[in-house]
């Protein structure tokens, strides 16, 4: 496990707050993404917050509109991708 060290920020004028990059990656944090802020006593606790139905939903359909794909072709894609990731997982199947 790599170790974790302290990462030193600046809040600016407006309450922003950069997360280095190293710790971006590290946690998956990505441009767009939302967090949640847990006071905990005098410290700060900053995750990644999951998304809600609703909202995956909508960051699906704009994922879907910008890809220029049908929903034919994705659910055509997803079944390759299942197929794909089944044999990663499980082998080829066995003929009977």
């Amino acid at each position: 496990m790599e170790e974790t060290k302290v990462a030193i920020a600046e809040i600016k004028a407006r309450g922003q707050l950069t997360i280095p990059k190293k710790i971006r990656e590290m946690s998956h944090i990505e441009e767009g993404n939302v967090v949640s802020i847990l006071p905990i006593g005098d410290s700060l606790i900053i995750t990644p917050k999951r998304l809600e139905l609703d909202e995956a939903r909508r960051q699906f359909r704009k994922l879907v509109k910008s890809s220029g794909l049908t929903l034919e072709e994705l659910i055509e894609g997803l079944k390759e991708e299942r197929t794909e990731l089944f044999k990663e997982t499980y082998g080829a199947k066995k003929k009977v």
